[in-house]
Formats: structure tokens, sequence, C-alpha cells
């Protein structure tokens, strides 16, 4: 899989911008706030239908735009998958009806031409990122990680997206009714048709996190050890918000030396084994007026030599750690869809050490297409920049260097 041309229109700092990419390694460079990381942020839009900088889509649209009935902004990714050329495109449409100054906002996918569902695109073009502010995802809230967990499954794993809805809409049906039982004194039993669904698309959730982390954490296994020269050993620890193992109980936080591990539970047992902890969590939920336990609770860790890297590891250690992870994703995405995906870098090559820069690119040049960014090309070899196609990214304009 490769970005064959990345066209933009009224996209954040851009108001038009074509680019045609060749299948290897490409290196965007130039100053602060130009443009660079923008373009690496509409790449991955076209895989994950969300902005790694702005919580709201209304934001990606060009603030310099004049005001119209109708402003439009578009990302229209041509790419090659599976022995076939397809095109993605974006609209991000914003509306003035009659006299009223409030503006209504919505987007639309077309896949060659044809709308349809963003539910339905996932998969088609797939990215994996790396950005400084993903640190988060080792030292940030159990929330930010399971964040990057939805993401990644949602690119590679069939169904998840639609059990992932349905699961976040069951939840708050579930906490609403809680609190009208608490308020009215009413029966738990009520809440026996909404633990049915929770169990069900729960499992699904839980199922396809441990397979995933497990085949993630075989993957990063080697490229730590390159990184690291064999001095360090990377694992993941995942720890489910109640035991399957022991059916229900309150939330569990288990010590991440113990690092049980759930890969052979089956997709009954999971859910048995939640349905069974949501109904023991009633009595609890009903004074919390919130489900306790839950993939929505779930927490993941990372270890370094056996300590906990979100807590204790270095500058230097969760760099290499999260370049690991990445990496790790770029051959699990493979295996899973036999295909690989596009690489998104910026600014790698920051805190780190020279020996893990030359290890570093080394698995760069083994992709089928990395797109870095960087402020100062004299971080990469000679030999490494004269191999890559380079661009120059000055106030929103992008210019090829020759």
């Amino acid at each position: 899989m490769y970005l064959k041309r990345l066209s933009l229109t009224d996209f954040r700092a851009f108001s038009r911008l074509d680019i045609e990419f060749p299948r290897r390694v490409i290196l965007f460079t130039g100053a602060n706030a130009q443009g660079k990381t923008t373009i690496l942020e509409a790449i991955s839009y076209l895989a994950n239908f969300s902005s790694f900088h702005v919580s709201q889509d209304r934001q990606l649209l060009n603030f310099n735009m004049p005001v119209e009935p109708i402003m439009v902004g578009r990302i229209i990714g041509e790419f090659y998958s599976r022995g076939r050329e397809h095109t993605l495109e974006v609209r991000f449409i914003q509306e003035y009806n009659g006299n009223s100054n409030q503006a209504r906002f919505r987007k639309q996918v077309l896949l060659d031409g044809v709308p349809k569902r963003i539910s339905n695109l996932y998969g088609h073009f797939n990215v994996v990122s790396f950005l400084p502010q993903m640190s988060r995802i080792i030292e940030g809230s159990p929330s930010d990680r399971r964040s990057y967990l939805d993401e990644i499954l949602s690119q590679i794993e069939p169904g998840y997206v639609k059990s992932l809805s349905q699961f976040n809409k069951v939840i708050q049906q579930r906490n609403a009714l809680l609190k009208t039982l608490f308020e009215n004194n009413g029966d738990l039993r009520q809440l026996e048709a909404w633990d049915n669904m929770l169990a069900t698309h729960g499992a699904v959730l839980m199922q396809g996190r441990i397979r995933a982390l497990d085949e993630l954490e075989s993957h990063a296994f080697d490229v730590h050890q390159r990184l690291t020269r064999q001095s360090e050993i990377l694992r993941f620890v995942y720890t489910p918000s109640y035991d399957p193992y022991v059916n229900g109980g309150e939330q569990l936080s288990l010590p991440v030396s113990n690092e049980p591990n759930y890969s052979h539970l089956s997709l009954t047992e999971l859910e048995k084994g939640y349905k069974d902890a949501l109904v023991l969590s009633r009595q609890t939920d009903l004074y919390r007026g919130s489900t306790s336990v839950g993939p929505h609770r779930d927490e993941l860790r990372f270890l370094s030599n056996g300590i906990d890297l979100g807590y204790y590891g270095s500058r230097g250690q969760i760099r290499t750690a999260l370049l690991s992870l990445k990496f790790a994703e770029v051959a699990w995405m493979k295996a899973r869809s036999g295909e690989t995906p596009v690489l998104l870098l910026d600014e790698i090559m920051a805190e780190l050490d020279p020996q893990r820069r030359e290890e570093l690119l080394a698995i760069v040049n083994e992709v089928e297409q990395a797109l870095l960014t960087t402020t100062d090309l004299s971080m990469f070899p000679d030999a490494f920049v004269e191999s890559c196609d380079k661009w120059n990214v000055h106030e929103g304009i992008v210019t090829r260097i020759v």
C-alpha cells in the first residue's frame, strides 16, 4: 500500500496543495509552524477520520477562507492497495442558512467517487503515525491508551468499529437507567437487557485488544532489541477492569509484575465473565450512577526490563519504546491485512542518541513508503538524505528540492 497523490483544498494552513508521491522515503523539511505536520495530519485523516491535533473537525477548515454561504475543505488521496488504485475524498462542509449566523457543519466521505458511511471505510487506507505528543500513549491516562488501541483496531479488525460504537451507546443507556433506578428505588433486574448487550459487544473489544497486544508485543520485541542493542526487553501488560479468571468482582488493579495472560480465552468465556462481573457490580454501579467494569475501564502498561515506563521511564526510553511500538504496528498491520501501511514520522530524531538514530533509519528503509518531517536535515546522515525524495515547506507552500 502506498499513497500516490495528495490534494488539499482549504485544509488548515493550505489553501491549495497538490503533491504526487513516489513509492519510497519522503522527507519534508522547513521551520516550525510552516505546514509539515499538517501534511501528515491530512494523510492520517484518510485512515482514521479524526485529527491528531484538533478535537472538532470544523477546526480543520482554513481559517483564512472568505465567509460564504457554503464553505468546503477537502482532502483527496489517491492510493494503491491490493493491486488496484483507489481515491478517497473527505469533504468538510460548513453552511450558513438564511439570516442565521449559526453555521451547520458536516462531513462527507467518498470512496472512488461514491459516498460511503465512515464506519464502512476503516481499513481501506492504513497508516501508522508517530508524533512527539504520542508519548501520552505511555505517559498519559488510561483513556489515552484505550483510544490508541481502538484507533489501530478500527483500521484492521473487522467488526471492531461497530462493536465499539454499540458498546458506547449501551454504556450511556445503562448509566442513564442506573440514575433513574437510584432516584426511584427501582428493581435492579431491569439492567438485565443492557448487561447482555454490554457483555456481547464488550467481549469483542476485549478479545480484539488482547490478541492485538499479544501480536504487537511479539513484533515490538525484535525492534526494541535492535534499537537498544539487546540491552532492554520491552513488554506490554494488559489489565482488564475485572479479572476474567474470576467471574466478576470489583475493579481490579493488578500489579504489573503479575503479567497475567488472557490470550487463550474464547469470546464465549470473555462474554460470560463480563456478564457475571456486571451482575456482581450492580449495587456499586447503582450508588455511583455509572458502570464500573468493562473495556471502558481497561488499562495497558509498558515495561522495559520490568520497569513501568509510564512512571519511571526516561525521555529516551519512552521515545524508544514508542518507536518500537509504531514499527510493530507496521509489521502487525501487514501480517493482518497483507498490506504495508504508510508510515508517518514527525521529528523522530529528537531525543535519540546517535546509535538509536542509526538503527531507526535502517528500519525506516525497510518499509514500502515513509513520510518524515524535520526542521534540521543535519540530524540525518548525508547518504540517507540523498536517498530520499525531499520537499521544503514554507508558509503553506511546498517546493521540491532537486
